[in-house]
């Protein structure tokens, strides 16, 4: 299970989110809040506060940085 965690209005999860249904995989999308000291979802799955950001269980991957995500997708499952 793929899952992501995003920002309303953030383009940058937006293109991650896009990405993955370009893919066709299944994912879920939890959205967090816009002050970052509020995101401690995020920071306790990363240790870190920042979106988006990809938990894909099935490789044992967490990752942020949307640039980094696209080529994880791109090479894992394209």
């Amino acid at each position: 299970m793929i899952t992501l965690y995003q920002l309303e209005g953030c383009p940058y999860c937006e293109t991650v989110d896009e990405e993955l249904e370009t893919l066709d995989l299944d994912y879920e999308s939890i959205w967090v809040e816009g002050l970052h000291s509020e995101r401690n979802e995020v920071k306790r799955v990363s240790g870190q506060r920042q979106v988006p950001l990809v938990v894909d269980e099935a490789y044992g991957v967490t990752m942020a940085e949307s640039e980094n995500i696209l080529e994880y997708l791109d090479r894992t499952y394209a």
